[in-house]
């Protein structure tokens, strides 16, 4: 995705209507993983057919599974068996996603085989290194650039040591990684976290067959256990709405007066729920209707009305379930009455860019005064009001901040531009159309 796609975002009336926002993008690449793997077929409704999926489901096919999508909109997954993953005969690309790179090293460590990885310009310059760290001390071996960057190659190996392993920083693609490696590897493999981090993998794995347990220490920690080398059975999965780009809608529903949206089948695992918490806290207007579980992940459909907001302060525990978010939660804070203040946001400077310099770089630029703490910290000052906007956002190919950005344009006093909105189709396909259909008015420049 080479060619630029500057897009313009302007205020509009109300919003209204009811959607349902693409599948959980978490949740899609761990289900064809997993398929892959398992034996049997998978079946799996609602993936999310972004640029960074697909170019899992590609992966997958290299390694050799079969992954394919029907006429109706279902994909099916026949899976070689754990330890069976073939030697790919070209360059695994993993596009934008740091996910599907971090998660499928550790599912590809514990095979005898050797894997190139690479990514698009950001996720080259993404650290692996803590992924790769752990993984080495299982027995895998790793050549990359500096910082363990990507191009990287991955010598596997099917004798493998179980490890327990402490989480130096709250990462559930770090701990994901571990546990995959952990499948086929004899014994038990621990990963301790000091912080519960979405726990994606644990659910699915369970669902799969394979037996995971959580155990919580004396000091607080959760140590989360997989055994090694069971046998996966196909599945079948129904993929709920990816709550980080529910998000996107749902704040935008929050600061157009008179607005009301219905999102369907929005995932409501307690550990990615940290946005919805700080925004009720708000005083957002969210009602969470018709809760039920699919495949072993609450759900639930979110119904959102124009509300004030008022200033918080966001504890730092709160991020792990809320990472991604924080960039949409600026955009909301902006428009509040009062201070709110996001604390402990280290882990923003290593995403797609660094998030919490590009955040305030952007809300700067839209007339909104932030303070970046010396402690990755992020304070902004709302006013109660519309931001002056008026502004181009640099977004350095990140999804996340156009579309954060773009959000903030449909409320502010002049129309904010981003810089490229190409990248919204990694994580939200078809993300200006839907926006649109609720009475959003976001343009191609």
């Amino acid at each position: 995705m080479s060619q630029a796609k500057p897009l313009r975002s302007s205020s509009t009336g109300a919003l209204k209507g009811t959607i349902r926002v693409p599948g959980d993008k978490s949740i899609s690449h761990r289900s064809l993983m997993l398929g892959a793997v398992a034996v049997g077929e998978t079946v799996i409704h609602g993936l999310l057919e972004g640029e960074d999926v697909l170019h899992t489901a590609a992966a997958m096919r290299l390694l050799g599974a079969w992954a394919e999508r029907d006429a109706d909109g279902v994909w099916r997954v026949r899976g070689v068996g754990l330890g069976a993953l073939a030697e790919p005969a070209q360059v695994l690309d993993m596009g934008n996603s740091g996910t599907a790179a971090r998660l499928l090293m550790g599912l590809v460590a514990a095979h005898p085989i050797t894997c190139v990885f690479t990514g698009d310009a950001s996720l080259n310059k993404r650290p692996m290194a803590r992924v790769t760290t752990p993984l080495e001390q299982m027995g895998a071996r790793f050549v990359g650039r500096s910082g363990g960057r990507l191009p990287l190659t991955v010598v596997g190996s099917d004798a493998m040591t179980p490890i327990t392993y402490r989480l130096p920083v709250a990462s559930a693609q770090v701990k994901s990684a571990i546990i995959l490696a952990g499948l086929n590897t004899p014994g038990a493999t621990t990963v301790i976290e000091a912080e519960p981090t979405r726990d994606h993998t644990e659910l699915m794995l369970r669902h799969f067959g394979a037996t995971v347990t959580t155990e919580r220490l004396e000091d607080g920690a959760l140590a989360v256990t997989v055994v090694g080398q069971p046998e996966l059975t196909g599945r079948t999965i129904h993929v709920p709405s990816d709550p980080s780009s529910a998000a996107f809608p749902v704040v935008a529903a929050l600061l157009r007066p008179g607005s009301e949206v219905l999102l369907n089948d929005v995932g409501m695992n307690p550990r990615r729920t940290g946005l919805f918490d700080t925004l009720v806290e708000m005083g957002a207007d969210i009602a969470f209707e018709n809760r039920r579980d699919q495949a072993g992940e609450p759900v639930a459909d979110l119904r959102v009305r124009y509300s004030r907001l008022k200033g918080v302060v966001v504890p730092a525990d709160r991020a792990p379930s809320m990472i991604d978010e924080y960039p949409v939660l600026a955009a909301a804070a902006a428009c509040a009455e009062g201070d709110t203040v996001m604390l402990g946001l280290k882990e923003l400077r290593v995403k797609e860019s660094d998030r919490l310099a590009m955040v305030a770089e952007g809300l700067t630029r839209c007339g909104v005064s932030v303070e970046v703490g010396a402690d990755d910290s992020l304070t902004v000052h709302g006013t109660g009001s519309a931001p002056k906007g008026g502004a181009t956002v640099a977004t350095a190919m990140d999804h996340r901040i156009a579309m954060s950005f773009l959000v903030l344009g449909t409320a502010s006093a002049e129309p904010i531009q981003v810089d490229d909105g190409a990248f919204i189709e990694t994580s939200f396909p078809g993300f200006s159309t839907l926006m649109n259909g609720l009475g959003a008015r976001i343009d191609e420049v």
